[in-house]
């Protein structure tokens, strides 16, 4: 009996130790998580979960991150886009519900896949036959080179836009929230 609870006590330091690891290994990846959010007058959200890589003086589009290619938008794990409200982009519905989202760019035109499967690494991109929707993103400039992939929402009335900003471009898309 005194064996089984040692065995036992040993097994519960391991798990706790493997455990621990994993959390410090996420902390300590070079890309870190973040989240941006926008929320309604009504209160129901919208939550995007990434994780914000560093230029570190690279070229990033069209160089590490390749034109006219799916990115995971992000690092690491994919992307994940989570709502609470029934939304409408570009004439397009998204329900309420858990999504992942990718992104193809390009020079002066970017594309939002918003994808029905969840808990993906990110790439390579097989994930085709559960899209929900593709559409059309605005591109601009930043006015400063943005260092820090990120992610953040812009709210105004029963609209929320979303930018991604990194390097020297923004790539921005507004949901409406439907009533």
């Amino acid at each position: 009996m005194q064996k089984r609870i040692v065995a036992l006590c040993l097994s519960m330091f391991v798990l706790i130790a493997v455990a621990a690891l994993a959390q410090e290994e996420k902390a300590s990846r070079p890309s870190p998580a973040a989240q941006a959010q926008c929320q309604f007058a009504d209160g129901k959200t919208i939550r995007v979960d990434y994780s914000s890589p560093r230029a570190k003086g690279r070229k990033i589009y069209g160089g590490l991150v390749p034109y006219g290619e799916v990115w995971r938008t992000g690092a690491n794990d994919a992307t994940t886009f989570v709502t609470d409200a029934n939304l409408s982009v570009n004439g397009k519905d998204v329900p309420a519900g858990s999504y992942t989202i990718f992104t193809i760019p390009n020079q002066g035109k970017w594309t939002l896949i918003i994808n029905k499967k969840t808990g993906e690494w990110g790439i390579p991109y097989k994930y085709e036959g559960d899209e929900l929707l593709r559409t059309d993103m605005q591109v601009s400039k930043t006015p400063t080179p943005v260092e820090n992939f990120t992610i953040a929402f812009d709210q105004a009335g029963n609209s929320c836009t979303m930018h991604l900003d990194w390097e020297n471009t923004r790539a921005s898309i507004a949901f409406e929230e439907k009533k």
